[in-house]
């Protein structure tokens, strides 16, 4: 990564801050974080969550790997350095969402633990809820929603999470959610849980 220019000098102070902006919305802005392998159930959780906090009156935003990767960070590849920029890019974006206040819902693979780290630094970690979609590679494979585990096996796809390129299970997060076991209600319920006591306006 370059470092920052000399000339740029980023300016944070604002009579508008979080504080204002929380008290504006009734809530308190925070980040959920989850990520797994594809299929795992990242995007199906993070939609599921954000209709149940939007009928709570709750003002969301998720943020999807496909769609940051066709848009913002379409510029990058999928090598081990270009997957840590995206992540350190996609921080810094929900970064900005946190600080109007908003709840604000990601889902993306985050492979390596590091990443995720930086995710947290970047954000930090009083508003980052570290949230592990557990779910092993052959049952994804087996769901296939995109067909992204068909094309690797016929070779169309290189540097595919979990096959090629690896993916480190976490040592510990904040949340676990077994989507192998459990089903989409019940993974909500543990979720929905979980996000309340940090969001909610006292």
């Amino acid at each position: 990564m370059t470092s920052k220019p000399e000339n740029i000098h980023p300016k944070f102070d604002s009579s508008w801050g979080k504080v204002e902006k929380e008290n504006l919305l009734k809530q308190h802005g925070h980040i959920i974080w989850l990520y797994g392998l594809s299929g795992a159930g990242k995007s199906t959780l993070a939609l599921a969550l954000e209709n149940r906090l939007k009928a709570e009156g709750y003002l969301t935003q998720i943020l999807d790997g496909d769609n940051i990767r066709s848009g913002l960070n379409s510029n990058l590849s999928f090598s081990d350095e270009d997957r840590e920029e995206n992540i350190r890019r996609i921080a810094e974006v929900a970064k900005l969402f946190l600080n109007a206040g908003i709840v604000t819902l990601t889902a993306f693979i985050t492979p390596r633990i590091k990443f995720r780290d930086m995710a947290k630094k970047i954000i930090g970690a009083d508003n980052f809820l570290e949230v592990y979609v557990k779910c092993p590679f052959d049952i994804c494979a087996d769901r296939d929603i995109k067909g992204l585990y068909a094309k690797t096996e016929s070779g169309q796809i290189k540097e595919f999470t979990g096959k090629d390129s690896v993916f480190e299970e976490p040592i510990e997060s904040d949340l676990t959610l077994d989507t192998e076991k459990c089903s989409l209600e019940e993974c909500i319920e543990m979720l929905h849980s979980r996000v309340i006591p940090h969001i909610l306006f006292k």
